[in-house]
């Protein structure tokens, strides 16, 4: 069994890019419709999303809804990001583990963590 969130988007394209071009994942799967991309499923080291554009979206994140994904080295993707020019959080040390987020283009807050033996509420230091 994999849970897989589904995110309404007012801007496939635009979010299709970020999460490709930014984060690093890769299309998996896509519907197209009259010539016009209207759903994706995207992967990125075993984790997975599913774009797709909804008529009307507002463009912001609905309340409540937070995705997490555990991975081996979230400082090393805060790098990365950064290096692409996204606005990546300085990471930190939460719950024993290396925190950073980045926000999507329809707000959706999205953040990477992964296991530390840093102490509590440590930053990260730029080198």
């Amino acid at each position: 069994m994999k849970a897989v969130p589904f995110f309404a988007v007012s801007n496939i394209e635009e979010s299709l890019r970020f999460y490709a071009e930014g984060l690093g994942f890769a299309t998996k799967n896509q519907w197209i419709d009259k010539g016009k991309l209207r759903w994706c499923w995207l992967e990125r080291d075993g984790a997975a999303v599913m774009l797709q554009e909804i008529p009307g979206a507002t463009g912001s994140q609905p309340a409540g809804i937070t995705i997490y994904f555990i991975c081996d080295d979230a400082l090393a993707i805060y790098r990365e990001l950064r290096a692409k020019g996204i606005d990546a959080a300085r990471p930190f040390v939460g719950n024993a583990m290396w925190v950073t987020s980045v926000q999507d283009p329809d707000g959706y807050r999205l953040f990477f963590e992964s296991a530390t033996d840093a102490p509590q509420e440590s930053e990260y230091a730029e080198p």
